[in-house]
């Protein structure tokens, strides 16, 4: 069977709703608030599909266990890596951070996004 879902129109309770922290990243504007839902976890964890939502703010991430494919489902946010120009990314909009990209994510517009989290 392949698994399928309808990642723009997931509604999420107030319930799933969590504030930004650390593992993932660290919220540089005050409490940020994100929810996520898992699709598939495999390969005991090292490959997680799902998608995350995530309001307005600013937040420092860095990917040093683990990196991460996103598609931009609705929304707007700008990411700039340490030492390059920053990127706006917006509906439709694909990006990939590598193992090492270390920067800032700054959601102006609350985000929703597709996403592959694999570690090695």
């Amino acid at each position: 069977m392949t698994p399928t879902f309808e990642a723009l129109p997931i509604a999420f309770a107030d319930d799933e709703r969590r504030p930004l922290a650390q593992p993932s990243a660290e919220p540089l504007t005050g409490e940020i608030m994100t929810a996520a839902r898992i699709l598939t976890e495999e390969l005991d964890g090292r490959i997680v599909t799902g998608t995350w939502e995530c309001q307005p703010g600013m937040s420092r991430w860095e990917f040093t266990e683990r990196g991460e494919f996103i598609h931009v489902l609705a929304g707007r946010m700008v990411v700039t890596e340490d030492g390059a120009h920053p990127v706006e990314l917006v509906k439709g909009s694909t990006a990939v951070f590598p193992l090492g990209w270390k920067g800032t994510w700054d959601v102006t517009e609350t985000l929703r996004k597709v996403f592959v989290v694999y570690r090695p």
